[in-house]
């Protein structure tokens, strides 16, 4: 089974078509249905069908397509980390990120971490934290950088802490939710929860430290957007890093309720998985990320001085 055939699977199942897929890889498109062919007879199961509309991949396509993602993946990876220990400081780097870390902590690294290695091509996912440690698992990303909680496995991940937030319970001007002292209090408002569904998410991890019964449930979301709009919009209430409450571009819009309870601790941290190779542009990067942590520290030491 040869690279490139199985390259030419990879883009006719992205592309949809044989002729997309034969500009794609720079072949002849019967060159390209060649290949194919070549694996079907190797493997002697059918891995494309022809529709009116182009190609889709069969089960057994399909099975082979995801293998031939990653195998593409980590081929890319090693010509970048061997180069890189060569002393060339080049290839690309896939970094997953909270919308806490986006705000506060990726610009600054990105700008001197930039500086420093022009040639390191860096693409940034901004998701909500269910979604990048599955794809962190499945190798879509580098590394990730976000929340650390207390039951993630630390076998399965290295993890490096950066920085620590406070999560605090947030809602619109002039939310009748604001007039609230205690957790009990906002029990019964329309809480936002953040995660793959009502049974995760930090309000009720913030309930049951406390030992409160959780909160009702307005929404559950994956999308930073559809978070801060149901909040600033709407009638809903929803915890929030404690930084980013206090941006001001969210000021303008929402408020921290003043509840006696303390907020949710949650530790800032940066992970790869513990069976990958770390190349040194993610150990650079993971650097660069330490001294943008200590810049926020810093800062927000600071503020709490002046208050």
């Amino acid at each position: 089974m040869r690279l490139a055939t199985l390259q030419a699977l990879v883009a006719a199942v992205e592309e949809g078509s044989l002729r997309g897929a034969s500009r794609r890889v720079g072949a002849s498109q019967p060159a390209l249905s060649k290949m194919i062919r070549e694996l079907e007879l190797e493997l002697a199961v059918p891995l494309l069908m022809r529709t009116s509309r182009g190609v889709i991949p069969t089960e057994q396509g399909k099975v082979l397509y995801e293998h031939a993602v990653k195998v593409s993946r980590e081929l890319v990876s090693a010509v970048d980390t061997i180069q890189q220990l060569g002393g060339q400081m080049v290839g690309q780097l896939h970094v997953g990120a909270v919308p806490l870390a986006v705000m506060l902590l990726i610009p600054e690294t990105l700008r001197t971490f930039g500086q420093a290695f022009p040639n390191i091509r860096l693409r940034i996912s901004e998701e909500l934290y269910i979604a990048q440690l599955q794809r962190l698992r499945a190798g879509e990303v580098d590394l990730m950088v976000g929340g650390v909680p207390d039951d993630l496995s630390r076998g399965e991940f290295t993890i490096e802490r950066l920085t620590h937030t406070e999560m605090v319970p947030t809602a619109r001007h002039g939310s009748p939710w604001l007039k609230a002292r205690t957790m009990a209090d906002l029990q019964q408002a329309k809480w936002v929860y953040t995660g793959a569904n009502a049974e995760s998410g930090y309000a009720r991890q913030w309930y049951e430290q406390h030992a409160l019964p959780s909160p009702r449930v307005g929404a559950v979301v994956n999308s930073t957007l559809a978070l801060l709009s149901l909040v600033a919009a709407g009638d809903c209430v929803a915890l929030m890093p404690r930084q980013i409450a206090l941006q001001p571009i969210m000021q303008a819009h929402l408020s921290i309720i003043n509840v006696h309870e303390r907020g949710l601790p949650l530790e800032v941290g940066v992970m790869v998985r513990s069976d990958a190779a770390m190349s040194p542009a993610i150990r650079q990067f993971i650097a660069h990320l330490h001294r943008a942590a200590h810049q926020l520290d810093v800062a927000s030491a600071a503020v709490q001085a002046k208050g």
